[in-house]
């Protein structure tokens, strides 16, 4: 099988997906449905409303996440999934009734989106943690890209059969298809076979649990920068659903299937990436800073676009990137972990990078309301781009190899050519004697690891310096008078 699709030889994986790409189209077109009614039916292209829409359906992870992170470590992830699976279905189905029946109000949307967002915080962390036990530790990073393929996929149908449908049958019916596609998911969980899953022991019942998954998330900076970059990228950028709302409503005064066709658009870019993820072997940091850096320069260029083509146009290259941003993440945060942290782990991973959404997405809609749509979607990309240069700084000072390193090794090359140069007196250039040239050593010589002087006449350098090797031998020195005379005292 194809490096790319690895993951699909664990047949409960084959299973598990079938049954999610189903259930992602679903939930794609409630997101649409659900923003188009707030924004159209229920106010006056009310920016903020949709905004507090979306953060309603966030907040519970923010809360809840950390706990629901300790039951997925302590319970059957598969059973827990399934409870939450069948709840989510039973709110899209109540919410397509409140519509069809003309008793729809702004109140009763927010309580619905407050809702589903308990039941997703219950859900995402032992869905994430699910995928090891699906296919094992080796095929992690593919399973969590084809995840990401799989609801990118479905992103790429769902908005755009959300905005065909929306304007046929009305926003009701598409909550009621939505509801159906719970059944797709729900059967395929029941239908796992539960001696192949990869399991790992379960986390016995304590004290200071999750305070346990904090302190472990301190002990590795690592995790610490991707919680930092996730926190910046999650709350100002990752708002499409109220940005792309407002631009083509407002800006560009496009209808419903306008809008999801954004959404379809968008998707190519996040279906690409997730592919791309998908053949590369592992993570790694510097792809996931450069990542954040594309994301934000592109989000940028977005909000600037003059008409409605070429806004789409960006939004390719923005879903490319904000999705092997998040593929990135989700997948170092996985192999990162110990097993018997990972549910903790990846709960605060899901509160940071959903749980900002209740504070930035209203946030955003204030924006667009005071300044416009353009600036809320600028506001984002410059989000993004704070978080790459907070990678750059991180990197830049962990390890040999960084651009802190090759910075120091730059300009500790500059002063040994100028250390080493020409001989003022008779103009050749003096040869520096090395370990491998150096003659036999005399009894009481010092090692040849120690520092060796390049002296030169006093008339063609002012002062006497040495040049020591660095104890890693990967970056020199430069040592000055000062550590000269320390040596000397010490002799």
């Amino acid at each position: 099988m194809s490096k790319t699709f690895r993951a699909l030889r664990h047949p409960n994986y084959r299973r598990w997906a079938a049954g999610a790409l189903v259930s992602n189209v679903g939930t794609w077109m409630q997101r649409v449905a659900q923003d188009w009614l707030v924004l159209t039916q229920l106010t006056q292209h009310d920016g903020a409303a949709v905004g507090i829409t979306t953060g309603l359906q966030f907040l519970p992870i923010l809360v809840l996440g950390p706990y629901a992170g300790v039951l997925g470590d302590r319970l059957d992830k598969r059973k827990l999934l399934i409870g939450t699976q069948a709840a989510m279905g039973l709110l899209a189905l109540l919410q397509g009734a409140l519509v069809l029946t003309g008793a729809a109000q702004l109140w009763q949307i927010y309580a619905i989106a407050l809702l589903l967002g308990v039941a997703s915080a219950f859900d995402a962390p032992p869905r994430q943690a699910f995928v090891s036990e699906l296919v094992g530790r080796a095929d992690v990073p593919n399973a969590v890209a084809l995840n990401s393929a799989s609801f990118n996929l479905a992103r790429l149908a769902g908005p755009g059969i959300a905005g065909v449908l929306i304007g046929i049958i009305g926003t009701g019916w598409v909550f009621l298809l939505n509801a159906a596609t719970f059944a797709a998911v729900l059967t395929s969980l029941t239908r796992l076979r539960v001696d192949l899953l990869h399991r790992s022991a379960p986390l016995p019942r304590g004290k200071h649990q999750i305070a346990e998954g904090i302190r472990y998330v301190r002990t590795q900076p690592r995790l610490v920068l991707i919680m930092a970059m996730a926190a910046l990228v999650g709350m100002f950028t990752l708002n499409f659903q109220v940005t792309n709302a407002l631009m083509a409503a407002d800006v560009f005064r496009a209808g419903p299937d306008a809008y999801g066709l954004l959404g379809s658009i968008m998707a190519i870019g996040t279906l690409a990436g997730a592919l791309l993820a998908a053949r590369r072997k592992g993570p790694r940091m510097r792809l996931l800073v450069g990542a954040a850096i594309v994301l934000g320069v592109a989000t940028v260029v977005a909000a600037t676009m003059p008409s409605y083509v070429w806004f789409a146009i960006m939004l390719v290259p923005v879903g490319l990137a904000s999705i092997t941003f998040l593929n990135l993440c989700n997948t170092i945060v996985q192999l990162s972990t110990d097993a018997q942290y990972r549910g903790r782990v990846l709960a605060l991973y899901m509160a940071v990078i959903q749980g900002g959404t209740p504070i930035g997405a209203p946030l955003v809609g204030w924006i667009a309301n005071t300044a416009g749509p353009r600036w809320s979607v600028l506001v984002g990309g410059l989000a993004a781009l704070a978080a790459g240069v907070l990678g750059v700084v991180a990197l830049s000072r962990w390890g040999d190899g960084t651009l802190r390193d090759q910075l120091r090794s730059a300009w500790a090359a500059r002063w040994s050519r100028e250390l080493v140069g020409a001989d003022a007196t008779n103009g050749h250039i003096p040869p520096i004697e090395g370990p491998a040239l150096a003659p036999p050593r005399p009894a009481g010589a010092p090692a040849p690891n120690k520092p060796v002087e390049c002296k030169t006449p006093r008339a063609a350098r002012p002062r006497t310096v040495s040049v020591q090797r660095n104890p890693t031998g990967s970056l020199p020195r430069v040592a000055g008078p000062r550590d000269r005379a320390d040596r000397v005292r010490k002799a």
